[in-house]
């Protein structure tokens, strides 16, 4: 043998042997979907060696893979001779593999990048693909860490930390979103504003952290009371704000009567101490003669003065 034969045989070997070490995935398909390369990565992670796979048919081995959309996928590469990638963003996975990394034990996967590569022959025309798969636990999980701190970011600036309703800013955006909608399809709505009667007694007799928690309390009424359409929030203080889309006034006055009642028989309990409170309502059904978003508020605070001036423990109608 010359040394010339000796040299290409040993960059044969050398070849093989970096491909079947890759810490990555690589399969070698035929256009019948027959395996003739399984490197080490995908023996380990699949529990089938090379020569138990090899000349085998993928899907007959592996039939949980997504037969019809993969399949396409191999024939647009035979087809086109171009490369193709999927993304963990398009499919978290294409084979079934745990991870086995400690940084990502929280996964029940391994979030895989595919990316699949027409091998030409000598003649030139393309009988086999390579898959290559990539490991992309670590940056998946860390991806959709990131998305669950923003979504969580998003939540608390628009949150009221001491009742877990909407804050005012957030509240007030709702309030101006719900009036211009209003505005373009003429479907009534309704704005309720309350707030607690005597707070500064309650502050005064039993202190802050009592008003708190007749604060807390009262949130709570309001989601109870609430439908999943309406949009509660603080206001500010002891005062709070209900939108009520489609809804008109008489049907907001059952609402709020409801409420009212609610609160008139609620008793908060706060370091041995028992307290009871009542609220006042007023009511602003939405108008075109509003002007802005916030003549329609101003309405509804003045229904709540009204009920404040007389006597309170009441609704009022602007």
């Amino acid at each position: 043998m010359s040394q010339e034969q000796t040299l290409s045989i040993d960059a044969f070997h050398w070849h093989i042997g970096l491909l079947q070490n890759l810490d990555v995935g690589l399969v070698v398909l035929d256009q019948d979907h027959k395996i003739h390369l399984w490197n080490t990565f995908m023996a380990n992670h699949s529990g089938r060696t090379d020569s138990e796979v090899r000349e085998q048919d993928l899907f007959q081995l592996f039939p949980e893979l997504p037969k019809d959309w993969f399949r396409r996928k191999l024939e647009t590469v035979f087809m086109l001779r171009n490369r193709a990638f999927i993304t963990w963003q398009e499919r978290p996975y294409l084979f079934h593999f745990k991870p086995d990394r400690p940084i990502t034990g929280k996964a029940d996967h391994m979030y895989q990048n595919v990316t699949l590569i027409p091998l030409t022959s000598p003649d030139g025309t393309v009988r086999h693909v390579g898959v290559l798969i990539y490991d992309m636990t670590d940056a998946a999980m860390s991806h959709l860490d990131l998305e669950v701190a923003n979504q969580e970011l998003s939540r608390l600036s628009r949150t009221d930390r001491l009742t877990g309703l909407f804050n005012r800013g957030y509240w007030e955006e709702c309030l101006e979103h719900e009036h211009d909608r209003f505005l373009r399809s003429g479907n009534t709505s309704s704005l309720i504003m309350l707030d607690i009667d005597h707070f500064k007694q309650i502050n005064d007799t039993f202190g802050h952290p009592a008003g708190d928690e007749a604060i807390r309390r009262l949130a709570e009424l309001i989601r109870e009371h609430t439908r999943s359409t309406d949009t509660p929030g603080r206001y500010g203080g002891e005062e709070f704000g209900i939108l009520l889309p489609d809804t008109p006034a008489d049907r907001a006055e059952i609402l709020a009567e409801r409420l009212r009642k609610a609160a008139q028989n609620t008793v908060v309990v706060h370091e041995g101490e028992r307290i009871q409170f009542t609220i006042s309502l007023g009511i602003a059904e939405a108008s075109g003669e509003n002007g802005e978003h916030t003549g329609w508020l101003s309405r509804a605070d003045e229904a709540l003065y009204h009920s404040k001036q007389n006597g309170r423990n009441q609704t009022t109608i602007s």
